[in-house]
């Protein structure tokens, strides 16, 4: 016991050699607490150390001891996930990227970024709209989460729908590796051809496989025009099948969200200042954006939506006028998360199907909850198909909730699956998914990814305990 406590203590001032003093953690500090949670329902698994470093060597000297005693290594960024990815569930080390906050360049000749992944992601957007540039992906918590936690779970948010996810626009990262390698995964350039794409294996390997440090985004330019509309549905379902007809009257708006009655009157709740009145034979809503650079041609494309969506049961479109009221409709939309927290015990599941399909998911979560005694709040990208299910407690028993919940859970993601769709659309699998791995994959898939981990990690220090059983 004694040579386990000094072999401790030498690692740990190994650490403290590499980064300094003030920016180690231990069990000592109060501190530790705020490290030992996300996002994720109530989960808590403390760390046994927090290290703060600031350079891509230092990870890579922390990374080297880490291998060399197997001591497990989780990445952080701002905690802000839903899927216990942060999570230390092996205690040992996490590695806070909180430091690494330079956006290095927004290099406006070839529409492009350098920046470190500690960068929170509205504050690289700003960056990017003061120079006449874009970067679209925009996860509801945006004005907190980092960008190297979004790579990371491969992070969408509703401008999905037109722009596509945060893999579409990264061109190169600079990842350390497990046993201390520091590398850059690809080019600064839009077409690549040249060997594996281990850019794009890195984004969503939710710090599995590496660490990344810098990362290259491809920014496009900034649309000066959008226009919001919520329309409200006589029922959920008709909602749902209204979305994919407005792709196929051929708009592409750049969002598409659907809320369920629930999810809109808990949102108003909690943030109290935006009151939408909504009637009592009202179900639904969704909430569009059409973007571009010419009024005239947005308008047109509003017009042409309103008209797909009165074949659905629809009722008065509210058109959102000023900015302001562009603002309140979105925080609404932003917060439901949030809401439905702070209501609740609940489990969030981040389904997704082919757009065609989510009228048949959303029936189909509801059948599920009636059979198995649960309540579930829905919302979510329409537009991509991605329903956030938020199962809440309620009247549930804890026996039920503890132990029969995984069974309706599990018939969900099967339902996903056969719909020709997957369990995650953009929260990642992380630790409180990965038990439901098995309906994604066939065994022999699931050995090839576990092999990539065993060959980037063969001592299994990085994130271990996450994606696989």
């Amino acid at each position: 016991m004694i040579k386990e406590i000094n072999t401790t203590l030498n690692i740990v001032n190994q650490f403290k050699s590499i980064i300094g003093n003030e920016f180690v953690i231990t069990a000592e500090d109060a501190r530790l607490k705020d490290y030992s949670h996300d996002q994720t329902e109530d989960l808590k698994f403390f760390p046994d150390v927090v290290l703060k470093p600031h350079t891509a060597q230092e990870i890579a000297d922390i990374l080297k001891i880490c291998n060399e005693h197997k001591i497990p290594v989780t990445p952080r960024g701002a905690g802000t996930g839903l899927s216990g990815g942060a999570l230390a569930v092996k205690g040992g080390v996490i590695v806070s990227m909180e430091r690494f906050t330079k956006i290095i360049e927004i290099d406006e000749r070839n529409l492009q970024a350098t920046v470190e992944p500690g960068v929170i992601t509205q504050v690289f957007q700003t960056a990017a709209i003061e120079k006449g540039l874009f970067y679209p992906p925009d996860p509801s918590s945006k004005g907190s989460c980092f960008l190297g936690g979004n790579l990371a779970e491969c992070a969408g948010g509703p401008r999905a729908v037109k722009y596509g996810v945060t893999k579409d626009y990264v061109l190169n990262v600079e990842v350390v590796l497990p046993t201390g390698e520091i590398i850059w995964t690809g080019a600064n350039v839009l077409k690549n051809s040249t060997g594996y794409n281990l850019t794009q294996l890195m984004v969503g390997s939710e710090g599995t496989l590496g660490i990344i440090t810098k990362i290259v985004f491809r920014l496009i330019p900034y649309p000066t025009q959008t226009l919001v509309m919520l329309v409200p549905f006589h029922s959920a379902e008709k909602a749902c099948e209204a979305v994919s007809a407005v792709f196929r009257a051929g708009i592409t708006p750049s969002a598409l969200e659907f809320m369920e009655r629930d999810a809109l009157e808990w949102g108003m709740k909690f943030i109290k200042n935006v009151n939408i009145p909504i009637p009592d034979h009202i179900q639904a809503h969704l909430l569009i954006e059409v973007d571009g650079n010419e009024k005239e041609l947005i308008l047109k494309e509003c017009e042409k939506i309103s008209e797909v969506l009165m074949k659905y049961e629809c009722d008065e479109v509210l058109f959102a006028e000023s900015a302001q009221e562009k603002e309140n409709l979105w925080r609404l939309r932003r917060c439901i998360g949030e809401a439905v927290k702070s209501n609740s015990v609940y489990k969030e599941e981040d389904t997704v199907v082919p757009r065609a399909e989510l009228a048949v998911l959303l029936k189909g979560v509801k059948d599920i909850g009636a059979r198995y005694g649960f309540k579930s709040v829905c919302y979510g990208h329409a537009g991509d198909g991605n329903l956030h299910v938020n199962i809440v407690k309620a009247e549930m028993s804890d026996d039920d909730w503890n132990n029969k919940l995984t069974l309706g859970i599990r018939e969900i993601f099967q339902l996903c699956v056969k719909l020709k769709g997957t369990i995650s659309g953009e929260h990642g699998i992380g630790w409180v998914q990965k038990s439901y791995m098995d309906i994604a994959f066939s065994p022999k898939a699931l050995e090839l990814q576990k092999n990539i981990k065993q060959l980037f990690d063969p001592n299994n220090i990085m994130n271990p305990g996450k994606m696989f059983v």
